[in-house]
């Protein structure tokens, strides 16, 4: 295992974006980077290493003003984190704006204690599973009507059919479908959270009639799946994922969409870009993403960056 994939501290700072140039993080979770840090620093401190410091929220998006990242999109998508993201909009109007859904393998969780968990794994049950996915999707509702300022979009929702079983993906599918019609009766876009699941996800769009600003977050599909994207309007928003050696296939679906579809993201505190694959994530490290896009688009990172914000711009409002 290569070195970057056993370090755990914050990577550096990128370069900033040239003077003028803003980019928006269009998904991440603010608040689930500082316990994170908080347990990697705990991991530290056990194997008698070098602290990791710990950043609040507020720290993490100066840290991330400062390389030129000027907003943030904040999905909650666990019930505990509905009014969390919300909360952090309400604290920091016009820079955080929040996300909300119930996620794919939260649903298959809420009320199914029959069922196998998602990943095929042992079940780790919180106390707010006791509700039904319709009382927690109700929360959702409630939130996304009524704070119409801050919450910008439903998501992330979608399939992650990686080792899940048939009951699952059918609860999955439902939870879905429920995401797709509410977003469509706020006219708000829709993040969709697609893993092992293009086919599915796909299907699903089409068979229901996908909202007018789709977006695929963390693209992880291929060249082909990117042309049935661009067919039909949808947006792809790129992570450090881009970045990885062997994710050709994501690299070329930033050409075949073209730039007026394309945005970037971290989804911290996971998915870190390279060279720093391994470490936490945070929206600082956006324009590590954006010069892997531009790498692979052979533009500048100024031009990617521009592009991305006014995608972003068109996408969410904001």
């Amino acid at each position: 295992m290569s070195k970057h994939h056993r370090q755990r501290d914050w990577a550096p700072a990128p370069p900033a974006l040239p003077t003028g140039v803003h980019a928006v993080d269009n998904h991440t979770h603010l608040a689930s980077v500082p316990p994170f840090a908080a347990e990697m620093d705990r991991q530290a401190r056990a194997r008698g290493q070098q602290p990791v410091p710990v950043y609040a929220v507020e720290q993490l998006i100066e840290q991330a003003q400062e390389v030129g990242i000027e907003g943030f999109v904040d999905v909650g998508c666990e019930l505990p984190s509905l009014e969390t993201a919300v909360r952090l909009a309400e604290q920091h109007p016009g820079t955080v704006w929040a996300a909300l859904a119930i996620h794919p393998n939260e649903a298959v969780l809420h009320g199914h204690r029959g069922v196998p968990g998602p990943d095929g794994l042992p079940v780790r049950y919180q106390p707010w599973h006791e509700q039904s996915f319709d009382q927690a999707f109700e929360r959702v509702v409630n939130l996304a009507s009524s704070h119409t300022q801050e919450v910008v979009a439903i998501g992330e929702t979608g399939m992650d059919l990686f080792r899940t079983g048939q009951a699952a993906e059918d609860i999955q599918r439902q939870a879905f479908r429920n995401h797709i019609a509410l977003a469509k009766e706020l006219n708000l876009p829709l993040q969709i959270h697609d893993r092992d699941a293009h086919q599915q996800v796909i299907e699903t769009l089409l068979a229901d009639g996908a909202p007018e600003r789709t977006v695929f977050h963390s693209y992880s599909g291929d060249a082909a799946m990117a042309q049935v994207a661009a067919e039909h309007g949808w947006y792809l928003s790129f992570s450090g994922t881009v970045s990885y050696k062997g994710n050709e296939g994501i690299r070329q679906a930033l050409n075949i969409v073209g730039l007026d579809h394309v945005m970037v993201e971290t989804d911290a505190p996971y998915l870190t870009p390279m060279p720093y694959r391994g470490r936490t994530n945070a929206p600082y490290m956006i324009p590590y993403t954006l010069r892997a896009m531009a790498e692979a688009l052979e533009l500048s990172i100024q031009q990617v960056a521009e592009a991305t914000r006014n995608t972003t711009q068109v996408v969410y409002g904001i």
